[in-house]
């Protein structure tokens, strides 16, 4: 596992009983992307399953070195006898003396050789243990992708939100000043109408920007894996920072990094030693045995004991251990053939991410400068009906131009930012927050 997993697992394992009880949010506190990141990493159910899936491998590792050791059995037996006395067809019950009968013996057994049947189940399950190990890292990149994206879904809708209340404001001083020129006879009535129309659209557009902060937050909360939480308010990263990568230098380190990839190669690994460990099904077992053992009708019991070495041997199991090596081999090319429609998919995504990453990339300063463009717009239009000449569509058509590039310019960024994260989980890395 690499280094951030297995800190991940201690910082679970010490916090993860404890949090449940304990506000994990303070009410007011400000939360950057690394500290929703830690939030998710202590709370989020999926990692918390990964993880218990593997203590449940590392526990089979255990099982299986168990015949490694030797087994020790002990058991106590008492019955009550009445003797039976048989007279011609009939029965006759009762005709002899009760008695007791005790017996306690204690066994030990070892297996001394089984053809390496021992050592070849450790090393499946040591594989399966990996690849529940590689499923936890894969899980833990799929929580910081579904973070990172909710965290700048909120910071975009945040933003819009302020364009929104910012344009309410603009049309609230646009109806005030057709309210004053109407007032003077300078302009007609239709001024004032035209602006208090627009300024009701603004507000109900403010509202739907409102709801729609409120339901990103939600689903922040949810990616982190705390549903409830007090007021808390979230650090503004939303900028543009150039991305540097290449796309050849992208599909070498996810061959390298993909948790999923390595997680189906070491079960490809275990299934082809499944194969070696059914093929011994044909080899014989030699094992040893000793016992102690006491027996008697009344205490203190005789007492005796016996050791030997036996070999057990399948003569016929009815081809059980022929369709046992079937299944293995199939079970293996069927991984073989996954692990490679996988790398077929990594590199997919690796070349979707870097495709979109590059378009974003290039959407980010044309979106900036449309802004610029819709300002300068706003502030001609503006001054052109403040001095009188101008009329209320040309304010109107400029403010929702306006409103429009600075919405699509938080978009761009909120594109950019979550083109980066797909990319670095496409990639396999996860030690870089933008």
């Amino acid at each position: 596992m690499k280094i951030l997993t297995r800190l991940i697992l201690c910082l679970i394992l010490t916090v993860s009983c404890k949090a449940r009880a304990e506000e994990i949010i303070k009410k007011d506190e400000s939360l950057n992307l690394e500290r929703c990141i830690e939030i998710a990493s202590k709370r989020n159910p999926d990692i918390i399953a990964a993880l218990y899936t593997v203590n449940v491998n590392k526990s089979r590792v255990g099982q299986a070195k168990a015949n490694y050791y030797p087994q020790i059995d002990s058991t106590y037996n008492y019955s009550r006898t009445s003797p039976t006395t048989r007279s011609g067809q009939n029965i006759s019950w009762g005709a002899g003396k009760d008695y007791d009968r005790y017996s306690s013996d204690i066994t030990l057994s070892q297996d001394i050789l089984d053809f390496g049947k021992t050592s070849t189940q450790v090393a499946i399950q040591k594989l399966y243990l990996d690849s529940s190990g590689a499923d936890l890292e894969n899980m833990i990149e799929l929580t910081i992708l579904n973070v990172k994206e909710s965290y700048y879904g909120l910071l975009k809708a945040k933003r819009n939100k302020d364009v929104g209340e910012e344009t309410v404001k603009q049309y609230q001083q646009h109806l005030d000043q057709a309210k004053g020129f109407y007032k003077v006879g300078t302009k007609p009535k239709f001024d004032v109408t035209k602006a208090e129309v627009d300024l009701s659209n603004a507000r109900l557009s403010l509202i739907q920007l409102e709801n729609a902060l409120k339901i990103a937050k939600v689903n922040l909360n949810n990616a982190m894996g705390v549903p409830e939480t007090p007021e808390y308010t979230v650090e503004d990263n939303l900028s543009f920072q150039k991305y540097e990568t290449t796309l050849e230098d992208s599909i070498e380190k996810a061959y390298k990094n993909r948790p999923d990839l390595r997680s189906i190669i070491a079960k490809k690994k275990a299934a082809e030693e499944s194969i070696v460990l059914s093929k011994k099904g044909y080899y014989p077992i030699l094992t040893g045995s000793a016992a102690y053992n006491w027996l008697g009708e009344e205490y203190p019991m005789g007492h005796g004991w016996n050791a030997g070495v036996g070999v057990s041997f399948q003569i016929f199991s009815g081809f059980l251990t022929k369709y046992q090596v079937d299944e293995s081999t199939a079970n293996f090319y069927v991984l073989q053939n996954n692990e490679e429609s996988l790398k077929q998919t990594v590199f997919l995504e690796v070349q979707q991410s870097f495709l979109n990453l590059r378009a974003a990339e290039e959407a980010v300063p044309t979106a900036e400068l449309a802004v610029k463009q819709a300002e300068e717009n706003f502030d001609i239009a503006n001054g052109r009906y403040a001095a009188g000449v101008g009329n209320p569509i040309e304010v109107t058509d400029a403010e929702v131009l306006l409103s429009n590039a600075k919405t699509t310019y938080n978009q761009t960024l909120y594109d950019y930012k979550v083109a980066i994260a797909s990319l670095e989980r496409a990639v396999g890395i996860r030690n870089e927050v933008k």
